[in-house]
């Protein structure tokens, strides 16, 4: 048995057709606001942060958290991650704003610590575009000088030396760096004032006495550089035992404290700020082999 189908056509409706401005519909992506011209195609990053500006509103986001966030990675040496991080942060933060110019210094910090010092520079410069008298400024001018030095700029590294000890005469760290580079050019007088400067100010370790019996040796103090060479090398000996203690759970015996590396802030030392981490200077357990000398390096700030 088969089925009957009527031969005739069934006729469909037209419809009433659709506006003259009518947006056909269509699975192509959104075009973007972004100029071709200043994106780096390689950058895997452009369009999470196109897509960050569009569909996240700046006061929705805590910049101080976010800034928590990247000095977290910092913490666990995730310092790739906390150069992003960072990068958000500015980017999210009050344009111009002290949040923002925290954020770009410990960008800069996490670009140091990966050795990515063109990029540290950078970020260094944009937190001193903000402001170059803020809290931050002098941390900024400092971690500047460093990365300067490290890229073997040495005369522009000495000029923002000299600029953070004179936005915050109380920061001891940049007037280490200060002495440090100046025994660099020969000024080995000027630096020994800095060292003695930067150890009433509080910092007080193996690699600043070493740096001072340098520079008194070079100035032709030889009897008073053998004597700071030797406390130098005794206070290193006692941070070591002091370590060697901390890690096999004993307790501390006499001979004082060790000495400590660099410090930070969330503003820096002497402007109110608390105490953060710093690049501290190496100590090689064992062994007569001479320390590797090395500027200071601020860490993160309010890390």
């Amino acid at each position: 048995m088969t089925d009957e189908r009527d031969d005739g056509r069934h006729e469909f409706s037209a419809g009433q057709g659709v506006d003259a401005d009518y947006e056909e519909f269509t699975l192509d992506p959104e075009e973007l606001d972004a100029d071709p011209t200043t994106v780096d195609p390689v950058d895997s990053r452009v369009l999470t942060d196109i897509l960050d500006r569009r569909n996240v509103g700046s006061d929705e986001v805590d910049v101080e958290q976010l800034v928590d966030v990247g000095l977290s990675y910092m913490s666990i040496n995730r310092f790739e991650e906390a150069t992003e991080t960072f990068e958000r942060a500015a980017q999210f933060a009050e344009e111009d704003s002290l949040d923002a110019q925290e954020a770009w210094v410990n960008k800069g910090a996490a670009h140091a610590e990966l050795e990515e010092f063109d990029q540290a520079i950078g970020a260094y410069q944009e937190a001193l575009r903000i402001d170059d008298s803020s809290e931050h400024a002098a941390t900024a001018e400092t971690n500047l000088a460093y990365a300067l030095w490290e890229s073997g700029r040495g005369e522009q590294a000495l000029e923002h030396a000299e600029r953070a000890v004179e936005t915050d005469p109380r920061f001891a760290e940049a007037w280490y760096n200060r002495g440090f580079l100046l025994v660099e050019r020969g000024l080995a007088e000027d630096a020994v004032s800095c060292f003695d400067n930067a150890i009433r100010l509080g910092y007080r370790n193996a690699d600043v006495l070493e740096e001072k019996a340098r520079a008194l040796e070079e100035a032709g103090d030889h009897e008073q550089a053998e004597e700071v060479a030797d406390r130098a090398d005794e206070l290193r000996r006692e941070t070591e035992e002091q370590l060697i203690d901390e890690q096999t759970g004993q307790a501390p015996g006499p001979g004082g404290a060790g000495g400590r590396g660099g410090a930070g802030g969330r503003g820096a030392p002497g402007a109110g700020g608390q105490s953060g981490r710093g690049r501290g200077g190496r100590s090689d357990a064992g062994g007569d082999e001479q320390p590797e000398r090395e500027l200071q390096g601020e860490g993160p700030e309010g890390f």
